[in-house]
């Protein structure tokens, strides 16, 4: 009897250091499986960025994770450009093509979560001169004026709203409209027709356009006069 509680107490002993042992690698177990650091979401550095044609820039991805951390995006990265005026490298390398007023979005995409970053493709503008094709409009009539804003050095050669241009009309109503079009050799230039109802005696009109330093480029502003406004 007393062998046999002897070998019961040695028998209980075993299966206690094991369960101890079980515990600890159950626990240890855990702790590698919930690790707090499960991605949540991804930026992308830097968020927006005017390049020049053949201008470089490298964008970074960074995680936020479960446990609040971030850090930098290393591996198992997806890079890709909306647009063909960027393209950019597996590694992230985004590189300026053509001068589009479509901005790429770079998008970075990792375990199921995506983050962007936009590109603009801007010219080399420096300066800016402004040709118009009337000094006078007469409303109603459907007679359109055109206004020619030339870039230097280029590209662009010239400037429109539909390559990254602005257009600012400092005086006027909805009854003036300007769209884009062509001056009479046939380069691109701001097409504008005056209609009926008008009620301003004129309009002053000036371009812009984001310079390769980072500031604006502006015209010269053009003043066109009205005529059959009431």
């Amino acid at each position: 009897m007393a062998i046999g509680r002897m070998f019961s107490g040695k028998k209980l002993a075993i299966i206690s250091a094991f369960t101890v042992l079980l515990v600890a690698a159950f626990g240890a177990g855990c702790k590698g499986f919930f690790t707090g650091n499960t991605l949540q979401s991804v930026a992308v550095q830097p968020s927006t960025i005017n390049l020049q044609v053949n201008a470089q820039q490298q964008f970074t991805a960074f995680g936020v994770y479960l446990d609040g951390s971030r850090s930098q995006i290393t591996s198992g990265l997806v890079w890709s450009s909306s647009e063909p005026s960027v393209s950019i490298t597996s590694g992230g390398l985004a590189t300026a093509l053509t001068v589009t007023t479509s901005a790429a979005t770079i998008t970075a995409s990792a375990q199921g979560y995506s983050g962007t970053g936009t590109v603009n493709v801007i010219g080399n503008v420096t300066s800016m001169t402004v040709k118009q094709s009337a000094s006078t409009i007469t409303a109603g009539s459907g007679t359109a004026v055109t206004f020619t804003f030339a870039a230097s050095p280029g590209p662009p050669d010239y400037v429109t709203v539909d390559n990254g241009g602005t257009l600012t009309i400092t005086t006027g109503d909805a009854f003036f409209v300007c769209t884009v079009g062509t001056d009479a050799p046939g380069n691109p230039a701001e097409s504008c027709v005056l209609n009926t109802g008008c009620a301003v005696p004129s309009y002053q009109l000036q371009m812009s356009y984001p310079s390769p330093s980072g500031g604006t480029v502006t015209s010269p502003t053009a003043t066109l006069t009205t005529s059959g406004c009431s």
